[in-house]
């Protein structure tokens, strides 16, 4: 089960350590429904060990949101002892390049 992180505490706690995968997410977004199954399938599935699958409601938590720049839902960002990975955060629901950025995080 995906943890829905509350507030910017326990956020910058988990971002500090360790790999760490976070699904900015908001209810009312409906790519952001398509996607978020796939995204808690991929953490139970057992091909990513190591990384910690998050979600952040951007609505809900709004200082995290806003700290980390998202505009546009859904948004993930990989981290791996506080860095964020790759040049830029992804931005929309593909299964494909999710997939790819979580191998790229993994490889790490």
């Amino acid at each position: 089960m995906v943890k829905q992180v509350d507030t910017k505490s326990e956020y910058d706690e988990m971002k500090a350590k360790g790999k760490l995968a976070v699904d900015f997410t908001a209810a009312w977004c409906g790519p952001c429904k398509m996607i978020g199954p796939k995204f808690e399938a991929m953490e139970s599935s057992g091909a990513f060990p190591g990384i910690v699958f998050i979600k952040v409601d951007v609505d809900a938590n709004s200082e995290v949101s806003e700290e980390e720049g998202i505009s546009a839902m859904p948004t993930f960002k990989f981290f791996n002892n506080g860095e964020e990975i790759g040049s830029k955060a992804l931005v929309g629901a593909s299964e494909e390049q999710l997939k790819a950025k979580l191998n790229e995080l993994l490889a790490l």
